[in-house]
């Protein structure tokens, strides 16, 4: 399935002019957006499995920040992934008005 217009472009945005999109991580996984010290994944399903996996994926990228970014209404179901994966970082909304550090 090919990804919304709104996921590319958060990708995009996170990345930044410097950064890269679909970083390659190990296990045939890659990571939606990177820059020099931030990995950021986008995971708009609301999915919890999806939210977990998006999770794994930010640890694996070993980056001193991570940021998960959902849309507003799943935000505590991701803050609770990245507390089951044992992940500190943020969850963002997709406009990025709102935010929450995640211990």
């Amino acid at each position: 399935m090919s990804e919304s217009q709104s996921h590319k472009r958060a990708k995009a945005k996170a990345a930044g002019p410097s950064g890269q999109t679909e970083k390659p991580l190990p296990g045939h996984r890659r990571l939606d957006a990177a820059t020099r010290g931030r990995a950021t994944e986008v995971e708009r399903s609301g999915d919890p499995r999806k939210l977990q996996e998006a999770a794994h994926r930010l640890a694996a990228a070993g980056k001193p920040q991570r940021v998960l970014q959902v849309p507003q209404k799943d935000m505590d179901k991701a803050a609770e992934a990245m507390r089951a994966a044992g992940l500190s970082g943020t969850v963002k909304n997709m406009g990025g008005t709102k935010r929450r550090s995640v211990r």
